[in-house]
């Protein structure tokens, strides 16, 4: 271990990094605190590796701009579990490890003895943490799954899109990173009790559960109102008995995020929205005379909405997102531009806390921007300290700590078992 990670939260502790898609994240942030995360993958390489995009858009296991944002942090080695000699070598390694992360089928790490009883006994304190689609017990469990049946099935889903269409999910990917996170935070949690008792933990996460607890608004919208908050696309859900207000507006170069709101809340920027309108010569004598101390958001018709947004819509086509975003700061208004990726990575704040990292890829002769630290810790900064590994890159040093020679890789390697 460096010096660099010797300061860091979760240093000297080990993790044993057996997740595909489902777990990369988890492994990936105890990394980035500070652990020493080896991700084990099969001979030849993990199927993650073949998921693009890639680098000068060569499809290549050693390119895959996926495989590099997941497992930066992380050292490599190859390892094949399925075999007897396997599971013995990976036995050893448990044996200092604090962690072990896995995202195989329920009860899969059992039929082949390397189950959380069977790595209790070898190591009693440590951590497994299983993830799965729909966790280790109940009728769901031998179910599979992906993405799309996740962010079906957890009701996130039905929110997304407009009403009088389909639900749709979202582009990229999302419920294996929410499982991923949730796996981080239930490992660590665990890791706390075992600091305090030394007694290890099985931690089962369930992709679909940590899904619907990000959905806790929507319960509370049945709670209080007994309203089913249902998609709405650009417009918002459940906050008024008349109409659905809008909440993403299109704008010159593209979109932003504003909302006429009610009460003393909405009053200061509604008045000062309506001021804006007027200075441009945009407004009409609806809004010229609307008197926004009697707005009740919640009992607003379809019609008096319809009117508000046709003056509001007329000020944003004229300009860009940044004009828009440099006027709403001037005047108090609460209006945010809808960021794309450009603008994310150009944005002056993300910048000045230098979010954003250059890591060198030496064997492409290239540095690659990634997302850094998640947080910023006084006493522990968090940054990248290694690129994703390569395919077996860390074997030799990792195999070297349980009594593994180089003569005795070469037969392993020979034997399809590392």
């Amino acid at each position: 271990m460096d010096s660099e990670q010797s300061n860091l939260a979760l240093s000297p502790y080990r993790a044993l990094d057996l997740t595909d898609e489902k777990g990369l994240l988890c492994g990936k942030i105890l990394a980035d605190l500070g652990a020493d995360v080896i991700k084990i993958e099969k001979p030849g390489g993990e199927p993650a590796r073949n998921i693009g995009p890639f680098y000068k858009d060569v499809p290549d296991p050693e390119k895959s701009f996926y495989w590099f944002a997941y497992n930066a942090n992380k050292r490599g080695i190859t390892l094949n579990i399925e075999t007897m000699d396997g599971r013995e070598i990976f036995k050893k390694l448990v044996k200092s490890a604090d962690f072990v992360l896995e995202s195989f089928p329920p009860r899969y790490m059992d039929s082949i003895g390397l189950g959380y009883s069977a790595l209790s006994e070898i190591n009693p304190g440590v951590i497994m943490t299983s993830i799965t689609h729909f966790g280790q017990a109940g009728p769901y469990k031998g179910y599979k799954g992906s993405d799309i049946v996740d962010m079906a099935m957890s009701g996130f889903m039905y929110l997304a899109g407009d009403i009088d269409r389909p639900p749709v999910r979202i582009s990229f990917p999302q419920a294996y990173l929410s499982g991923g996170l949730e796996a981080a935070v239930g490992t660590i949690i665990a890791f706390h009790h075992c600091r305090l008792t030394g007694e290890g933990q099985w931690v089962d996460v369930s992709i679909r559960d940590s899904i619907i607890r990000s959905l806790y608004n929507v319960r509370v919208f049945w709670d209080l109102n007994q309203h089913v908050v249902r998609r709405a696309g650009p417009l918002r859900s459940g906050l008024s008995t008349g109409a659905s207000p809008r909440d993403i507006w299109p704008c010159k170069d593209g979109a932003v995020n504003y909302q006429v709101m009610g009460g003393i809340g909405g009053l200061m920027t509604n008045r000062a929205m309506t001021k804006w309108v007027e200075e441009e010569g945009l407004a009409d004598d609806f809004l010229k005379t609307f008197d926004w101390e009697k707005f009740d958001m919640a009992t607003a018709s379809r019609d008096t909405h319809s009117k508000i947004e046709e003056n509001i819509t007329r000020l944003f086509m004229k300009h860009t997102k940044d004009e828009l975003w440099e006027g709403a700061k001037k005047r108090r208004i609460m209006l945010y531009p809808v960021s794309d990726m450009k603008g994310i990575v150009e944005n002056e704040q993300l910048a000045a806390r230098g979010f954003w990292e250059e890591v060198e890829y030496p064997e492409m002769g290239a540095k690659i921007t990634h997302p850094g630290a998640f947080v910023k810790c006084s006493k522990t900064p968090l940054r990248i300290r290694r690129r994703a590994p390569r395919i077996g890159e860390h074997n030799e040093e990792v195999y070297k700590e349980i009594g593994v020679t180089k003569e005795d890789l070469v037969m392993l390697r020979q034997a399809n078992i590392i």
